[in-house]
């Protein structure tokens, strides 16, 4: 029960990663405040942690809305006056095998919008809450793509290069505060993002990978807990591989 008193607010946690580490958190005592455009998805999830004894509550929200995403915050930290734990597993994957030449402008907007304008919003909104508290742990989800590129995924692979960098440099900023912000990297992952990814795609990463398999939900979910608990003391600006062995460094 790392997380007993812990008020812990979790963006896209209406599927796939965001909903294993949602859930999970809920299973160590954390009192959990979630949120995502998915309407039935949400609250789907919300009454599965209800049902298992959890405290929940559950917002609809696109995280690319700086006034919405602000007034959701504000609302939390008016109601718990605290705010422990930020975690922010949004992301849209665009257009996959799709050279640069066909690749939309508006889709690319659109992926820099969700993937990499909505951390920088609900990061700006939690950071002075928990200065205030002198505490807090804030994990975005990134992609090994970030890292190493994807070819015809020009907006996906731009926007998690792009959130890494957000990461190190907050890492820094806030490096001497009791705050820390670190990023996931994960590599393929089977979950319902992925259904919107070309097939020959998911065939490349699949053949990337050393171990010859995508990862689960849950895996990523076991070390997302560690990177926000009080033991991660130590870590910030850091960016955790999670790949199968595909990330080479």
């Amino acid at each position: 029960m790392r997380f007993t008193k812990q008020i812990a607010v979790i963006f896209g946690a209406g599927r796939g990663i965001g909903k294993a580490i949602a859930t999970r958190l809920s299973s160590e005592g954390a009192k959990l405040i979630i949120a995502d455009i998915l309407i039935d998805e949400i609250e789907q999830v919300k009454q599965q942690i209800l049902d298992t004894g959890g405290t929940v509550e559950a917002y609809t929200l696109d995280i690319s809305d700086e006034k919405k995403s602000n007034q959701c915050i504000q609302k939390i930290f008016n109601k718990h006056k605290k705010i422990d734990i930020l975690i922010n597993t949004v992301g849209i994957v665009g257009p996959s095998s799709c050279p640069i030449e066909n690749y939309d402008l508006k889709d690319f907007i659109q992926v820099i919008n969700v993937n990499l304008t909505g951390a920088f919003i609900v990061s700006k909104a939690v950071i002075p809450i928990m200065k205030k508290l002198n505490y807090g742990r804030i994990l975005h989800i990134a992609s090994i793509a970030g890292k190493e590129g994807n070819p015809g995924m020009v907006g996906y692979t731009a926007s998690k290069a792009a959130l890494i960098g957000m990461v190190k440099g907050l890492g820094k900023e806030l490096a001497e505060t009791n705050i820390t912000v670190n990023g996931v990297a994960p590599g393929l992952i089977s979950s319902e993002m992925n259904s919107e990814t070309d097939p020959e795609m998911l065939s490349y990463m699949v053949k990337k990978i050393p171990m010859k398999r995508p990862g689960t939900v849950d895996e990523v979910a076991a070390l997302a807990l560690w990177i926000v608990s009080e033991e991660a003391s130590f870590n910030t600006g850091s960016i955790f591989d999670i790949s199968g062995g595909r990330a080479t460094y």
